[in-house]
């Protein structure tokens, strides 16, 4: 009953109060970022979410768009500010995904969503974590969030799957709140931001750069076809 009706009513009913509750807050960030980075203020970007359904994830933006002289993005480490450290590291970068909740595409608990072009790394059986919606936060979150291995997360998304319940999503909030305290792990080690599935996977071996061009490639085919 909590999996297939309870959920989704919690869900309802914690995004619009926790928008409404959250509003000033809302205000004053978008506010900061204005100011700092300019518009847009919302970053938007397309993520794989129950089912695989590709839908758009909002976020407060915490990076420039500064680019190279051929056009490409200068690396995140560059275009990270200030600003955005410290959103990213307080999680308030992740507020517009309230949003998201209320609309049906992501959930308060649930496996974080990943982008499309780590998805199609994934193994059938990772990707059995795209059978439920996605989460503001989760197993994998409270248990080392971005500095913990990729095949770790994979894995604590699979067994917040089978022991999804209303005792565990309590606690993973609660947990949450604990880590919002802390403000560790916010990303890889040596790294700006969370490295992506498909680089891990190259930088240890575990696929060659035919088969990792081969499925960036079919990740921008899902992303266009959206």
């Amino acid at each position: 009953m909590y999996r297939h009706f309870f959920k989704r009513f919690f869900d309802i009913v914690l995004s619009a109060c926790a928008l409404v509750v959250l509003s000033p807050v809302l205000l004053v960030v978008a506010i900061l970022v204005r100011l700092k980075l300019g518009s847009p203020v919302i970053f938007c970007q397309m993520r794989p979410g129950k089912d695989e359904k590709i839908f758009k994830m909002y976020k407060f933006r915490s990076m420039t768009d500064e680019r190279d002289e051929y056009g490409n993005l200068l690396p995140d480490a560059v275009r990270l500010t200030p600003l955005g450290e410290k959103l990213r590291a307080t999680s308030l970068d992740e507020l517009p995904e309230l949003w998201n909740i209320l609309k049906g595409d992501m959930s308060i608990v649930g496996p974080r969503p990943q982008l499309v072009r780590d998805m199609v790394f994934m193994t059938p059986e990772q990707r059995r974590r795209h059978t439920i919606r996605p989460g503001l936060t989760g197993w994998a979150q409270v248990n080392g969030r971005n500095a913990i291995r990729w095949e770790d997360k994979l894995r604590y998304d699979l067994e917040y799957l089978e022991k999804l319940s209303f005792s565990e999503d309590l606690k993973i909030i609660l947990l949450t709140i604990r880590c919002l305290f802390i403000r560790e792990d916010v990303s890889a080690e040596g790294m700006a931001t969370a490295e992506d599935y498909g680089d891990y996977l190259l930088r240890v071996g575990a696929i060659d750069q035919n088969d990792y061009c081969q499925r960036l490639s079919e990740a921008g085919e899902l992303v266009q076809t959206q």
